[in-house]
């Protein structure tokens, strides 16, 4: 065994084989550590694109749709995000006063094309105000309403479905996108009582909701679409649905389609437009801060509380059945 005074000895020699020149002077000061940067990553309109086209991803758009980014540079920086349905000059305002750097809405601003923006007309006046407030705007429409987790997933949820099936499978997607929804109900309901479930769920707007069907007559199968879906009635027989849930129902088709049925299925149920799609934002804000979030951004996202139905009030007959002309 080695004793003290050799092993002294041995790191002695140690020391004298250094180079003095590469030894530093003791100064008692503690070296200066890295410092850790903690700070969270600023999250551009960029970062929220490829966060969008994860969840509503362009494919999934019909051919004459007109989605993406309608204003704004990739490049800039974006803290707050408000949603809403349509692209009105009152929703911008309510945006921009919120101090939204991005606003996200369903239906498309310029869905046709254009020859000129000039704030002659109200197009024109919405694209000036976004582009001089500093507000993007995205827009995420039949590839929303198509995706997993989109419009009529949404509407699905909120009418208590379950084993959901889009009523036509998207061409570029997955089995599980595309347009409509076909489920169950939990247990059979009467029409009048599956219509009341659908006028609670949504958003209370002039037109509220019409029925067509025998208000006493049994349903357990139902067929959706979001928006306006009265093209889509092959699809809802084929899949020999209950009831049809749709907006915007035009009176030819909704005429032939209860001339068709004779008295039976599918029953209709019309809604509005804005109210079908609104149930989407909430979900949709959910969605997408989860997938910021996961991409390591942190960004406000609010709904927009604007209710843009086009129509103010209505006038109705007395009468809890169907009227008698006089």
């Amino acid at each position: 065994m080695q004793s003290k005074a050799d092993n002294s000895q041995d790191l002695g020699k140690s020391s004298d084989s250094l180079d003095a020149s590469t030894l530093k002077p003791v100064t008692g000061e503690t070296p200066e550590q890295p410092v850790e940067d903690t700070s969270v990553p600023q999250t551009t309109l960029g970062n929220v694109l490829e966060a969008a086209e994860e969840l509503w991803p362009k494919s999934l758009a019909e051919d004459w749709d007109a989605v993406g980014l309608v204003t704004g540079r990739t490049s800039q920086q974006i803290s707050k995000i408000v949603m809403a349905v349509d692209p009105t000059l009152e929703v911008i305002e309510d945006a921009i006063e919120r101090g939204a750097d991005l606003l996200i809405t369903h239906h498309p601003l310029l869905l046709r094309g254009v020859t000129q923006v000039a704030a002659t007309n109200f197009k024109g006046e919405a694209i000036h105000r976004l582009i001089e407030s500093g507000t993007a705007l995205l827009t995420a429409h039949t590839n929303a309403d198509s995706a997993i987790g989109g419009v009529n997933d949404a509407l699905a949820d909120a009418f208590g479905l379950k084993d959901c099936v889009p009523l036509i499978e998207s061409k570029d997607g997955l089995p599980e996108e595309g347009l409509g929804r076909v489920g169950f109900l939990e247990k059979p309901m009467k029409l009048e009582d599956f219509a009341e479930r659908v006028y609670t769920v949504l958003p209370a707007v002039a037109g509220g909701v019409r029925v067509a069907g025998d208000r006493t007559g049994i349903i357990r199968k139902v067929a959706l679409c979001g928006g306006a879906g009265d093209s889509l009635f092959d699809a809802v027989r084929s899949h020999q649905a209950d009831v049809y849930v749709t907006a915007d129902l035009r009176h030819h088709p909704a005429s032939e389609a209860r001339e068709a049925a004779n008295g039976g299925f599918p029953y209709l149920i019309d809604v509005s437009h804005f109210a079908s799609e609104w149930v989407w934002l909430s979900a949709g804000a959910r969605a997408l801060g989860n997938v910021l979030n996961d991409l390591g951004h942190t960004v406000e996202i609010e709904v927009s509380q604007v209710n843009s139905d086009p129509w103010d009030f209505v006038l109705l007959g007395s009468a809890p059945e169907k009227p008698t002309l006089t």
